[in-house]
């Protein structure tokens, strides 16, 4: 009886030994991975490198909180300063400042490690599982040019946060880490330079320079400002905020799309392909001004009708490129005194043109300016300054994130539609430093940098779904 027992008993364990041995050998095949992985996650209860059938199971799983992220939005735009319904923050102003503490405080509410660089853009980060990976970004930004709406930008920001929870709430993992990033002064308000922050990152060094003679409208240095909100604290600390190519495996910008073709045609999401190539052009006339009454039409030397004829002259070049991506604005024009009974003795104008063809919109360039210089002849002015203030290349979406937005779209049962930025973003940059991609949202009417922007809780729980799960996807490659 003992005899049998015993024989029993080894013979349990050989069995018992030999199920083992067979189920790790089956892990080990199915997945080609390090069998003491998986045993580890089959007793741990969480996968420690999420699965791809997981990320696509995953979809069914992800929850927004649509409330919550309509009323921090809400929250947000009351930090300006205009009345509601219009914000207006302006570029280290108190109420940029108190904006970003806001951010701060919410990514360390999502459990973030949060830190900001010397001109104060800010990084939220989700540390991964494999942490020496270089992360997945995401982000947009909070500065608002005068009464405009509360959404641009703002979407991208705390989208991504809410993207995060999001994440968080259905039990997922990242390999690689994820991190949000709200970036300084995408507007070019108050020191003329777009995209301020995501340059810098870029590593422009002619723009370090250049800041630290930049001054406002009022005079007001970079460097002041921003040490008054608490960056810039040494001499040569904007070198600092350089980022070195590589230090994102991808970038992906959740952003309202700003223009009505998403609406239009009814299409849950857009999937940029491309960012057209902006420039900024500055343009300065001076005449000889005098009395609106005394000095005859014949003997005038207008730099008002200069900047008139130039701005119709911006116009003409665009129309005639043949493209319909090809677009010119002026959208500053400045006479100087200013007064009803005084002809103009200086002119202002900023233009704006943008193509997602370089060349083409070079030549437009070119275009502008010589008819520039032939109007200041015929009208007897002075072109004291033509100026072109940036002139930057387009950048294109990298394939690999356009194919996880899109996988991500598809799985989430979301329509979708490929689709070029005309509008420049942080994203335009951030393709310097790595892959980069976007994604768009619906506006109401196309509307915004006006008051009447706005964007459907039911659009931006899309968005930031699409935006989860092409996050989730990104950070385990």
């Amino acid at each position: 009886m003992s005899l049998r027992f015993c024989n029993s008993h080894s013979l349990y364990h050989l069995l018992l030994v030999l199920v083992i041995f067979c189920s790790i050998s089956t892990i080990y095949a199915e997945a080609n991975e390090d069998p003491t992985i998986r045993t580890m996650e089959a007793f741990s209860g969480y996968p420690i490198h999420e699965s791809n059938s997981f990320v696509t199971n995953l979809a069914s799983s992800l929850s927004v909180d649509t409330e919550t992220l309509q009323k921090r939005i809400d929250e947000l735009s009351t930090f300006s300063d205009t009345p509601a319904p219009s914000v207006t923050r302006v570029l280290y102003t108190e109420n940029d400042v108190l904006a970003r503490s806001y951010i701060k405080n919410l990514m360390g509410l999502s459990g973030l490690s949060v830190r900001e660089d010397a001109v104060g853009n800010i990084f939220g980060r989700w540390i991964g599982n494999e942490a020496e990976l270089a992360p997945v970004a995401t982000g947009s930004h909070i500065d608002a040019i005068p009464y405009s709406g509360k959404y641009d930008g703002v979407v991208g920001v705390l989208g991504a946060i809410e993207a995060i929870n999001v994440l968080k709430r259905s039990g997922f993992k990242p390999r690689r880490s994820l991190e949000v990033i709200m970036f300084t002064s995408e507007e070019p308000t108050r020191y003329g330079i777009s995209c301020l922050g995501s340059r810098l990152l870029a590593g422009i060094e002619s723009l370090a320079k250049d800041l630290t003679s930049t001054v406002d409208g009022q005079n007001i240095s970079f460097l002041d400002a921003a040490r008054s909100a608490g960056y810039a604290k040494e001499p040569n600390d904007l070198s600092s905020v350089f980022l070195k190519k590589g230090s994102y495996s991808a970038f992906v910008e959740l952003h309202i799309e700003q223009g009505p073709i998403l609406e239009e045609e009814g299409t849950s999401i857009g999937i940029v392909t491309a960012i057209a190539a902006p420039a900024s052009i500055k343009v300065d006339f001076e005449g000889n001004g005098g009395h609106a009454g005394a000095v005859l039409m014949p003997n005038r030397n207008d730099a008002g009708l200069a900047a008139a004829e130039l701005a119709l002259a911006v116009e003409k070049h665009v129309l005639e490129s043949g493209s319909i991506d090809t677009v010119g604005t002026v959208g500053i024009l400045e006479l100087h005194p200013g007064a009803i009974n005084s002809i103009p003795s200086k002119s202002h104008l900023e233009i704006d043109t943008r193509d997602i063809d370089e060349k083409r919109r070079n030549s437009v360039i070119e275009k502008i300016h010589q008819s520039a210089i032939t109007i200041a002849k015929n009208r007897g002015v002075t072109l004291s300054e033509f100026k072109i203030v940036n002139q930057d290349p387009p950048a294109l979406s990298e394939k690999s994130i356009i194919e996880a937005v899109e996988a991500a779209s598809k799985e989430l049962n979301l329509t979708h539609k490929f689709m070029i930025s005309r509008a420049y973003h942080d994203s335009l940059f951030m393709a310097r430093v790595s892959p980069m991609g976007m994604i768009f949202i619906p506006c109401f009417k196309g509307y915004s940098h006006k008051p009447d922007e706005y964007a459907s809780g039911h659009d931006m729980e899309n968005g930031v779904k699409v935006l989860a799960l092409t996050l989730a996807k990104l950070c385990l490659q």
